[in-house]
């Protein structure tokens, strides 16, 4: 445990962060933390269950005084998103995040944080531990996966939660209430192509494009980040119609739920076309870094020569394949018509994986707006078709239709005004929240989402503000106090 992070204020939240942090917990991979919870429960003598998927739910009963009011569920995500820079060493299947204070910020060494959805798991564990915090009756609800599936929230049965209200903790910016989500859903194209060898008298390099920001698909698409998959496409198609070159692999993106924030190739060319390659990537360079000045400051470009490769994909496929990604869409399809500044409707272009005769292209598309979400993904389908791939929809999962009359909307509302003296923004986020889906088995559950301000979720410059934690825990506490009568 990180005694410096741990002895932050409020400590019970920052020590509960700390030992949550040395249990690895990627998505899909959270038996040590469902295991950690159900220990952290039962040493607690509370009643503790798992379901049938792995969903933990801890149920606390309310303190003196307050057995008659509503029952709130208190609801966060056990999984994070495993990220790191290129140039940092970390196992993260068996090391605990290396967490950092860099003025009124925590964050990690070169990985992601696991600030989401890690501060609202701490948050929940420290209520389910205090001794002299008044609060209603609450239901502890931790969910897996869900940053790779909602798989959680999508197999939690009804009946399990007798809470009327919902407090999901995973929102990142300590002004908001968010109130609604977009859905989502995954679309992977796979195929193979015929491998030719590499002329004998060509020489291979990779290209690496490095530096881009990333960040959250969802939450950050907005924010025009640069694309390493579409930028690396780019660069690679303006080559082609330049030299002589073959392409044996490209290797780009990672997560569907995090911009790709670099991309590598390798391409092979006769030595005498290599002083053309140096100059138009010098070039494409100057011309990158002038669109992505503001999103992406530190954007490289960079080359080496390597050991040959005998084998490119067949010129043809790598026709077909640069315009296929070039047609691709990516970030904004369409600003909602109806909320102002909210995204309707976005594809992150997330993973391109070609080597070995064989591709995979991943995106994730969301919407507010159910059919233009199936609309978009046909779209992709379709472009993707053109490649003679095999396109498969998968994880879709609801967006969460906003109920702003609900009481707790407005009970949470007029406490942030008075304690903090301003209007919060309510509103709903283009992110993929477990709300909607939550909702669909338990539909007179009036929810809403809050959070302290996390930046670069998803990705190795992930943040969480500690004077922002202190705000959202007092507000919180509040809240819970001020909870109505059933």
């Amino acid at each position: 445990m990180n005694p410096e992070i741990s002895a932050l204020t409020p400590e019970s939240l920052w020590s509960n962060f700390s030992k949550l942090n040395e249990v690895p917990r990627a998505s899909k991979k959270e038996k040590r933390v469902i295991q950690f919870m159900l220990d952290f429960g039962n040493a607690l003598g509370l009643k503790t269950i798992k379901d049938h998927i792995g969903n933990v739910i801890i149920t606390k009963p309310a303190t003196e005084g307050m057995e008659n009011r509503q029952t709130v569920v208190l609801q966060s995500h056990l999984d994070m998103v495993h990220q790191k820079n290129s140039d940092t060493e970390f196992n993260f299947d068996k090391e605990g995040i290396k967490m950092i204070i860099d003025g009124d910020w925590v964050k990690a060494e070169g990985t992601t944080l696991g600030a989401d959805n890690g501060i609202g798991v701490a948050t929940i564990m420290a209520l389910l531990e205090s001794t002299d915090i008044a609060h209603p009756p609450l239901e502890a609800l931790f969910t897996i996966d869900e940053e790779t599936g909602m798989t959680g929230a999508l197999e939690l049965k009804g009946g399990l939660l007798t809470g009327t209200i919902m407090l999901n903790l995973d929102t990142e910016d300590d002004n908001e209430l968010t109130i609604g989500c977009a859905g989502g859903t995954d679309i992977t194209a796979v195929g193979k192509y015929e491998l030719n060898p590499v002329p004998k008298e060509f020489k291979s390099y990779k290209i690496d494009i490095t530096g881009l920001s990333g960040g959250h698909s969802g939450m950050e698409i907005h924010l025009g980040k640069g694309n390493a998959n579409k930028l690396m496409n780019r660069l690679l198609l303006t080559i082609s119609k330049k030299t002589k070159l073959s392409i044996s692999t490209i290797n780009g993106g990672g997560l569907r739920n995090a911009i790709p924030r670099e991309s590598f190739s390798v391409v092979n060319l006769s030595g005498n076309e290599l002083e053309k390659l140096n100059k138009v990537l010098a070039e494409l360079e100057v011309i990158f870094k002038a669109e992505y000045v503001t999103t992406d400051p530190d954007l490289e470009i960079s080359i080496r020569e390597v050991k040959t490769s005998e084998f490119c994909m067949d010129q043809n496929f790598a026709f077909k394949l640069m315009r296929s990604i070039y047609a691709s869409p990516n970030g904004i399809y369409r600003m909602s018509p109806d909320i102002k500044g909210l995204v309707q409707t976005s594809n992150n272009l997330a993973r391109v994986l070609v080597r070995n005769g064989e591709y995979e292209i991943l995106c994730l598309t969301r919407s507010s707006v159910e059919t233009e979400k199936i609309d978009l993904a046909n779209s992709l389908t379709a472009c993707f078709e053109l490649l003679d791939a095999t396109v498969t929809l998968s994880g879709d999962y609801p967006g969460w239709q906003p109920k702003p009359e609900a009481a707790i909307i407005k009970l949470m509302r007029d406490i942030y005004v008075s304690k903090f003296n301003e209007e919060p923004h309510v509103n709903a986020c283009h992110a993929g929240l477990e709300c909607g889906i939550l909702g669909t088995n338990y539909p007179d559950m009036d929810m809403i989402s809050f959070g302290p301000n996390i930046r670069g979720a998803h990705s190795p410059d992930e943040k969480v503000q500690i004077s922002s934690v202190q705000k959202y825990w007092s507000y919180l506490l509040e809240t819970l106090e001020k909870i109505p009568v059933a």
